[in-house]
């Protein structure tokens, strides 16, 4: 007998992989904004947003630009976010089900600064957390202290809702960021001067990729005991 393909299915397995959280977004209105083909999205109509934390501990040791500890971790979140998603997708895939795992951080046009979807926007779409004004997904658990990653699907299954901005009038990262490319409301965010400073941050010795972390640092509810010294 085959198993039921419900929301359990797909998010028990995701857990004990190291997910700690787990949503469904209706894409069926979205998939124009998708760096991907019609082809590659037929008959696609949910994605499942999965995260996994990343260490406060790690986090700790960052003030006003990314560590090389903070790197390798990054790294790792992002694998272990990619191995989950192609587990979600070949269980699927042996049951004659469709589904696409998307990579949790790769570069499709690199003038924007963009992937083949915004892993953010489906965590939002799911329920999962809100825009803050760090332009990260916020969550009630982790904050931003979290990295997604999103497998689309063609199970009708219930799809969550967005949830309210909650970061009430804390502008800790605003305070805080290097670039100076975040602002009062999460539509402030300037991507030119953010990009500008992950570039002058990846030329620094040992770090080669786009990475800061400050924001994430300067969020209380990613490192509770502290947040960026200004």
């Amino acid at each position: 007998m085959s198993p039921v393909v419900d929301e359990a299915f797909l998010r028990e397995p995701a857990f004990r992989d190291g997910a700690v959280l787990f949503g469904i977004a209706d894409i069926t209105d979205l998939k124009s904004r998708f760096l991907l083909s019609a082809a590659e999205t037929e008959g696609l109509i949910r994605a499942v947003s999965v995260a996994v934390p990343l260490s406060p501990a790690v986090l700790s040791g960052i003030f006003d630009r990314p560590t090389l500890l903070y790197k390798w971790h990054y790294q790792q979140a992002n694998n272990l976010l990619d191995r989950i998603a192609f587990r979600m997708a070949a269980r699927l895939t042996a049951l004659g089900r469709r589904a696409l795992p998307i990579p949790a951080s790769q570069m499709v046009d690199w003038s924007a600064n963009r992937g083949h979807l915004s892993h953010r926007m489906i965590a939002e779409r799911a329920g999962l957390g809100w825009r803050g004004r760090n332009n990260l997904t916020v969550t009630k658990q982790f904050g931003p202290a979290v990295r997604f990653v999103t497998v689309l699907i063609d199970i009708p299954l219930e799809a969550g809702r967005p949830v309210e901005f909650s970061c009430g009038s804390c502008d800790l990262c605003v305070r805080a960021c290097p670039a100076g490319a975040l602002g009062p409301e999460p539509g402030d965010y300037r991507l030119d001067l953010c990009h500008a400073k992950l570039t002058e941050f990846s030329r620094e010795r040992g770090i080669g990729v786009h990475i800061c972390g400050v924001c994430i640092r300067a969020c209380p509810f990613s490192v509770p005991s502290g947040a960026v010294d200004s």
